[in-house]
């Protein structure tokens, strides 16, 4: 049986796509020495449950990225009270974090380099799909220049 048709056999849930997330870190600090260690920036992209322009980002820049380049992308949750480990090791929650950071539109994407200091300018919001990756690839190739 095909491997479509075989979804349907399971009935119409098994048939949908698994929903696409992207990495939540345990440390901040951990990420972002892997990424600088691999000579990368971290890409951190703030997400809020149910945002459709999350998903969009999520699902067609950056999880294509993340697969793609080994760029490495972590995604951090509003409201979300899942603990992360901050740039200086301190626990937070992912809400408080974000909070502390100012994001006030889901989906931010952050780029951080050296020093835990951001990179790039932030992308904020999804509202232009046509040259949506073309400023991700642009913030990212400027985060990437920063490293040196």
């Amino acid at each position: 049986m095909p491997f479509a048709l075989a979804g349907l056999a399971m009935g119409p849930r098994a048939a949908l796509a698994a929903e696409v997330t992207l990495p939540s870190p345990a440390s901040l600090r951990a990420e972002l020495d892997a990424a600088l260690k691999a000579g990368k920036p971290l890409v951190v992209m703030a997400s809020l449950e149910g945002c459709p322009y999350c998903k969009l980002v999520r699902e067609s820049y950056l999880a294509p990225m993340l697969r793609e380049t080994g760029q490495p992308i972590v995604q951090l949750d509003t409201g979300s009270a899942a603990v992360v480990l901050d740039f200086a090791g301190r626990a937070t929650t992912h809400d408080q974090l974000l909070k502390a950071w100012g994001i006030k539109v889901t989906p931010t994407v952050l780029f951080f380099g050296k020093g835990a200091r951001e990179a790039a300018p932030r992308l904020v919001g999804a509202s232009i799909p046509d040259f949506y990756g073309a400023y991700l690839e642009q913030r990212v190739a400027t985060a990437r220049a920063s490293l040196g």
